[in-house]
């Protein structure tokens, strides 16, 4: 399902422009990240689009159809969200957090169920914490369990607000490479916001970096966006006026090392690229 952002702008009752004629087409079946700093919109951008948000002006369009005339309860069932704590129904044990949307669309609880625990192979949760309730979870646990409730209505688009933001590095990073994988497979309209532009560069096949106010400070690839920013704004929120991308290859003991500007490890030359990569890697 395709979205686009059709010169929206969104004032709110004091005065403060959140969005200011932002008009964007999203990649059907593409992860795009929305990204920048508090102020830049990026998350009134996101609530757009499942109309938890109501544009000042302009439209938001799905398939070429104004949201502004769909049912709101009816877009939201087949939109999937994840927001940064999970949002999981804490009186609710796991497999019925992950059932909640099928059952509010009249499946079965049986099948519904069934499905939940499918959805806990493929998030890589065992399903002998299907029994657990949220707080029996670590935070990398709920917030998978966040992701398998988006999709079990097997929604064309998922939204993800900032859901990584609240674990360790550690287990952002783990959970990162398992969206990448999922997606992967997936291949769903993921619409995510960060402030994190390294996260922004793992995850995204398109990059919007928005200033405040939702102004569009640059759009394209990883790649695009660090070989050519835009302006001193673009290359000072990537680091690259500070060098904090730039890597170097030191011969060691050990073989080749890449290293960061500071000269800290930051990988291993292995001369394989990514694509060539054996079953083993």
């Amino acid at each position: 399902m395709g979205i686009e952002f059709d010169d929206v702008s969104k004032q709110y009752p004091d005065g403060t422009m959140a969005v200011d004629h932002f008009s964007l087409v999203i990649p059907t079946g593409r992860t795009t990240v929305l990204v920048g700093s508090s102020g830049s919109g990026k998350t009134t951008l996101l609530r757009m689009v499942n109309r938890m948000v109501t544009p000042t002006s302009g439209r938001v369009l799905i398939d070429e159809e104004d949201i502004a005339d769909t049912d709101a309860v009816k877009l939201r069932r087949r939109i999937g969200y994840v927001m940064q704590n999970s949002g999981l129904l804490p009186h609710r044990r796991v497999v019925d957090n992950i059932a909640t949307v099928p059952r509010l669309n009249g499946v079965a609880r049986r099948t519904a169920h069934a499905d939940a625990l499918e959805l806990m192979d493929l998030v890589g949760l065992d399903r002998s914490m299907a029994r657990r309730w949220p707080s029996q979870l670590s935070g990398g646990q709920q917030q998978r369990v966040g992701v398998a409730r988006a999709l079990a209505s097997n929604p064309n688009i998922l939204l993800m607000d900032e859901p990584f933001g609240a674990v360790d590095p550690l287990v952002r990073s783990e959970l990162q490479q398992w969206m990448r994988r999922i997606q992967d497979e997936l291949h769903k309209t993921v619409l995510f916001v960060t402030h994190d532009i390294s996260e922004a560069i793992a995850l995204g096949d398109q990059i919007v970096l928005l200033k405040k106010g939702g102004q569009v400070a640059q759009v394209g690839t990883p790649a695009e966006l660090v070989a050519n920013p835009a302006d001193d704004f673009v290359a000072s929120f990537l680091g690259l006026d500070r060098g904090e991308l730039d890597l170097h290859l030191v011969e060691g003991p050990h073989g080749t090392l890449v290293v960061d500007q500071l000269g800290r490890p930051a990988g291993r030359l292995t001369g394989n690229r990514p694509d060539q990569q054996g079953p083993d890697a």
